[in-house]
This record gives C-alpha cells, structure tokens and sequence, in this order.
C-alpha cells in the first residue's frame, strides 16, 4: 500500500472509532498521531 492511501485510511478508521465510542477519544488520537509519525519516520516500510 502506498502511504499517500494509509494516512487517510487511518483517519477515517479514527473518526469513525471517535463517532461510535466518544469517551475513549484521548487513545484514538493518541494512536493516530504515533502511526502517522511512524509512517513520516520509516516511509520504506509501508510503501
């Protein structure tokens, strides 16, 4: 998969999550923001 199709595909998995279970908010924003800095640091292994 190419990482341009990762990052919002991460997004929408995160709003949606936030949508159904609003008070676990805090973790989904926090897993969000470490996978998009995982993919920013180590691009080769998701594309």
């Amino acid at each position: 998969m190419n990482v341009v199709i990762i990052q919002p595909l991460i997004a929408l998995i995160a709003g949606v999550v936030i949508l159904v279970a609003p008070k676990i908010l805090n973790y989904v924003i926090a897993l969000y923001l470490i996978l998009v800095g995982l993919i920013g640091l180590f691009p080769k292994f998701f594309a």
